[in-house]
């Protein structure tokens, strides 16, 4: 490691569970972020000034001037630009090192399997029902752990499903595709800026964990953040054997 890079990242460096081990795996890393809009602007912000290597972007929206409420990674002069191409450069004025590859495309399940199988982590920043079971199934069908997180109104949650393990379940275990949701989106409920940024955080928290090493991961837990009372719950979440997708396409 050069000395501008202990410099760099020597406030993690410092910690003893990272050091500069952690910070070598975390160089050397890959990271898949699906969505660059509220939440993934602050975990694609942090995993870009923590220093992982490589991280690809995907996102088809384009910034919008009601975006900027919450969208930290996008600012007024980029309006009308590519989100992806956008956060990518709010990510190299932060740290022109990392390799940004902003793909502004859909998230349908060819890409998908496309590109999971070269990451070490995945990140699911949406907020469509469909888009974040696909991403499920190409995790567990490649075995990548998954980092999702969710914000609505006053609330959000995060939680990491990682099929390398047998035990934990998949995203689908917990929210089976076949129930009926009611697609609801911030455009019509609305969502408190700040929400995202704390579940965004707390997205490149554990991804940063899983790629270095230290501590361990959510899973097998739900951790469900209220804003309005400023309240924490974690409930347990248990694998299915009759999940359609984990008990079926798992190795």
């Amino acid at each position: 490691m050069r000395d501008d890079q202990l410099l760099r990242y020597s406030r993690h460096i410092l910690l003893n569970e990272w050091g500069v081990e952690g910070q070598e795996r975390v160089a050397q890393a890959r990271a898949l972020i699906v969505g660059a809009g509220g939440l993934g602007s602050p975990a694609a912000l942090y995993l870009a000034s923590a220093g992982v290597g490589h991280i690809t972007l995907v996102d088809h929206d384009r910034v919008d001037v009601t975006n900027l409420q919450r969208q930290i990674g996008h600012t007024q002069d980029r309006i009308g630009e590519f989100k992806v191409q956008s956060l990518q450069q709010a990510m190299a004025q932060i740290n022109p090192e990392v390799e940004v590859v902003p793909l502004a495309q859909k998230a349908d399940v060819a890409l998908l399997n496309q590109l999971v199988p070269m990451v070490d982590v995945v990140l699911d920043c949406t907020d469509n029902f469909e888009i974040r079971h696909a991403i499920n199934l190409a995790c567990v069908t490649h075995s990548k752990p998954l980092v999702s997180g969710s914000a609505l109104r006053l609330d959000g949650q995060v939680a990491v499903y990682d099929s390398r393990h047998a035990e934990s379940p998949c995203y689908a275990c917990v929210f089976p595709p076949t129930q009926n949701f009611e697609e609801t989106r911030c455009a019509t409920l609305g969502v408190l800026a700040p929400l995202v940024g704390v579940i965004g955080s707390l997205q490149a928290t554990e991804a940063l964990k899983l790629l270095s090493g230290m501590g361990a991961s959510l899973q097998g837990q739900l951790l469900m953040f209220n804003a309005k009372f400023m309240a924490w719950q974690s409930i347990q979440t248990h694998r299915q054997a009759d999940c359609p997708v984990c008990s079926t396409h798992r190795h």
